[in-house]
């Protein structure tokens, strides 16, 4: 796993530990826990110290703990807090969702369990709401944001595309370019990377359409070059096998959405290439599998008619994940790529993975390989000592019933109680 300079967090890491000194010390004791690394303790305990998880115990810590607060669970489960490694958050104006609805989007996360969110695409404002939460102004998952730099410019004699670019995908046949790409000058590219990490971005998001003959691996080398001089790592969108592979020849961060065009069945020496890369991706199965609104009616993530000449892909991308998953992927993990609220995003992306994955399966995906996905899983995404106290207190049993995730009665974040039912 890559590691990026500490020097661009160090605003917000600041302004965590000013919200967390004054967090109480904390033991939670009756539990069943999960601790995400495979391990089940039928009652034991969890202490916090500080917002950072002290200990994860059998049986009763409350005594010798000397905490401030106690939360018995009563047998229910505790279990790392969820994250979504790839989402989309901000819709509509983004002053007015920044000014009126930021605050209470940010608690439908926190109410769902979500204790980190890494927004791939979205405007400045979303880093005007990650600062707000880290300072304690506003309560809210861990925010991480990306913003987008093209790997080639839009062909002159081709209309801009309108709504959502996932339903004209020119990824999928037969829209796939037979001619390259006009490329950007690299003095462009420079100065966008430059921009981003001005602006305080955390990630640069890129989207891979490789044409014949076309600059999009070579511009893709030059952002993963540029980025990590600022410590950004890169965030690769490659729908395709086609491109999936052509994106490894440039060596990116993170890759998101499974490919869903193509069959990695048929291609036994592409899986090799996918897992021996060892990148993270992300899952995102369920923007091509219909969402059902109060009437009955499919939609797209758009929240427009479902456009069916997709619908391949809902079944695609989920073999496709199984069979890297067979094949020893290191970190598959749980993403989304929606603006659906997150209990709904949930339940889609539910509805898609346990067509092929087991409740255990799920459960690691959501927790530990998600925060290896943001590549900040050394602080979070499991209980264990010296990590973030992120933890959701749920009824029920995720690993034999994954519908137990919906069950959430309290959620904590660096120890601080967020939400409670």
């Amino acid at each position: 796993m890559k590691k990026y300079g500490s020097e661009r967090w160090l605003p917000v890491l600041c302004a965590i530990f000013v919200t967390n000194v004054a967090a109480q010390s904390l033991v939670i004791t009756n539990a069943r826990i999960i601790d995400g690394n495979g391990q089940v303790i039928d009652r034991g305990s969890v202490v916090v110290r500080d917002g950072v998880i002290e200990s994860v115990t059998p049986g009763d810590a409350s005594a010798t703990a000397a905490a401030e607060r106690t939360i018995d669970a009563n047998g229910r489960t505790v279990m790392p807090g969820f994250v979504d490694a790839h989402r989309h958050i901000i819709t509509g104006n983004p002053d007015d969702w920044l000014t009126n609805r930021a605050a209470a989007q940010m608690q439908e996360f926190l109410a769902a369990g979500f204790t980190t969110v890494l927004s791939a695409i979205d405007p400045p404002q979303i880093l005007q709401a990650r600062q707000r939460i880290a300072s304690g102004a506003m309560k809210g998952p861990r925010l991480f944001a990306g913003t987008i730099i093209p790997l080639a410019a839009p062909f002159p004699d081709t209309a801009p595309t309108r709504g959502d670019p996932a339903r004209t995908d020119p990824s999928r046949p037969p829209g796939r370019s037979t001619r390259p790409a006009p490329a950007i000058p690299r003095e462009a590219t420079i100065k966008a990377v430059d921009n981003a990490a001005n602006l305080g971005y955390d990630y640069l998001k890129t989207v891979i359409v490789t044409t014949p003959g076309g600059p999009e691996v070579d511009t893709l080398k030059l952002i993963i070059a540029e980025g990590r001089k600022h410590g950004m790592p890169t965030i690769t969108h490659a729908v395709s096998v086609i491109d999936t592979l052509a994106a490894l020849d440039a060596g990116p961060d993170t890759l998101v959405h499974t490919p869903h065009i193509g069959n990695l069945a048929d291609d036994p020496a592409a899986v090799r290439r996918i897992v021996e890369a060892r990148i993270p991706m992300t899952s995102t199965l369920a923007v091509f599998v219909p969402h059902f609104d109060d009437n009955n009616q499919p939609l797209f993530r758009d929240a427009q008619p479902f456009p069916w000449n997709t619908i391949s892909s809902a079944g695609q991308g989920p073999v496709n994940a199984r069979v890297l998953w067979q094949a020893g992927i290191e970190t598959y993990a749980y993403g989304t790529d929606t603006q659906w609220p997150p209990k709904q995003s949930l339940a889609d992306e539910l509805r898609a993975l346990q067509v092929v994955f087991s409740p255990r399966d799920i459960v690691q995906m959501l927790t530990r390989n998600a925060a290896k996905a943001t590549l900040h899983g050394d602080q979070f995404g499991t209980l264990e000592p010296g990590k973030s106290a992120d933890m959701v207190i749920l009824e029920g049993d995720p690993l034999t019933d994954v519908t137990a995730l919906f069950n959430v009665v309290t959620t904590i974040k660096q120890g601080e109680v967020v939400f409670q039912r």
